[in-house]
């Protein structure tokens, strides 16, 4: 783990063996239960991808066709891994060309790679048993896991995860396992139907990062508190009523970079809450239980299952996309209401047509603009 100028930031190997040693383990099942779970997970999600195209009326050439992998608790590690390096590297970087000069760059140099790998894998365990499913936008190809053409993406299904909620909710695990399947085709159909979406997505986050002027220590600093609350070490006084201070996102920040995180929470609101709203089109047609599979889940997602869970999501920024998801689906909805799904398509012509932030609190708008401007 080194390169022209000493140790890397992050020891990437030690924080996928440190994630792998710790995850959870997941629900027990049998050999052969757990195969009919992988094929049936399969099925959906070549089921899912008619049924949303069909109700989008979005559709994508062969060519930018992304695979669906259906992946355990350490897979879903390994591939994010793999994701975060390629999108931080340049960040990552320029932390490293400062840590020299930086208040925090004798500790950095001995052991700063290390920690920061330990602390992120420690970080990956929690988060590992917690995620259904993912798009990875950023995919670079590995032989272990395969991605789309061009490192074009990949949509991962984490099994034990599902079979854990399905079982938890105590739903129908036929109906959930399709549920879900349907609100992560509907991300892969967003990025092989709109060919520009990932290059969009990636200059705003290059262009976020490369604003960033934090100091390699206070980032080390953020992370050991997340990892901190992951293995109950806050310290002593802030265990009970942890209101959070500020999120990884939020510390990072330069006042550059706020019209940047603008852009991106309102992309970020417009493609959960279109699978959100795809999700709930669909299902009532094909999920018989989309009902009750609805309502346990929004409660499940509101109470969260702890105060830890409730300080990481507020550290890690993930009550931020809580609220994506309930914005997005309700702008959804009021534009599909007043244009029709067509009309609402309007918003994948181009960068242009996207949402901005205000528009998604205000549908109106966005119509007014949107259609103003195609209809003139």
């Amino acid at each position: 783990m080194t390169s022209i100028g000493g140790p890397q930031m992050v020891d990437w190997n030690l924080a996928v063996a440190t994630a792998t040693r710790l995850v959870r383990p997941g629900p027990e099942v049998s050999r052969d239960e757990a195969r009919e779970v992988v094929a049936e997970l399969r099925r959906h999600a070549r089921a899912s991808e008619e049924h949303v195209r069909g109700f989008t009326r979005l559709s994508a050439d062969a060519a930018a066709d992304t695979p669906v992998l259906v992946v355990d608790r350490p897979g879903w590690v390994r591939a994010n891994v793999a994701g975060f390096r390629e999108i931080l590297a340049p960040l990552l970087d320029k932390m490293q060309q400062r840590r020299g000069t930086g208040p925090g760059g004798v500790v950095m140099g001995a052991v700063g790679g290390k920690v920061t790998g330990f602390e992120l894998g420690m970080l990956l365990s929690f988060l590992s048993s917690r995620v259904l499913g993912q798009y990875e936008t950023f995919a670079p190809v590995s032989r272990e896991l395969p991605s789309g053409a061009n490192g074009g993406g990949r949509l991962l299904l984490v099994a034990p995860n599902i079979v854990h909620v399905e079982r938890e909710l105590d739903v129908a695990p036929h109906d959930f396992r399709l549920w879900v399947c349907l609100h992560e085709e509907t991300h892969r159909t967003q990025f092989t139907a709109v060919p520009w979406l990932r290059d969009h997505l990636e200059g705003e986050i290059q262009a976020f990062l490369a604003e960033t002027e934090v100091d390699p220590m206070t980032f080390l600093e953020r992370i050991r508190e997340a990892a901190q609350s992951v293995g109950g070490g806050r310290p002593e006084g802030e265990a009970d009523g942890y209101d959070g201070g500020r999120s990884l996102v939020e510390i990072v920040q330069t006042p550059a970079q706020r019209a940047i995180l603008s852009r991106l929470t309102a992309v970020m609101s417009l493609l959960e809450g279109h699978a959100d709203y795809v999700m709930d089109g669909v299902g009532p047609a094909v999920v018989p239980s989309v009902a009750e599979i609805r309502e346990k889940f929004q409660q499940r997602r509101a109470r969260g299952a702890s105060r830890l869970d409730q300080a990481l999501r507020k550290l890690l920024g993930l009550d931020a996309k809580l609220r994506q998801y309930r914005d997005g689906e309700r702008f959804v909805r009021a534009v599909v209401d007043e244009v029709g799904m067509d009309g609402f398509n309007r918003a994948w012509t181009s960068p242009n047509t996207l949402p901005t932030k205000a528009e998604i609190a205000k549908p109106a708008d966005w119509i007014a603009r949107v259609h103003r401007r195609g209809d003139s």
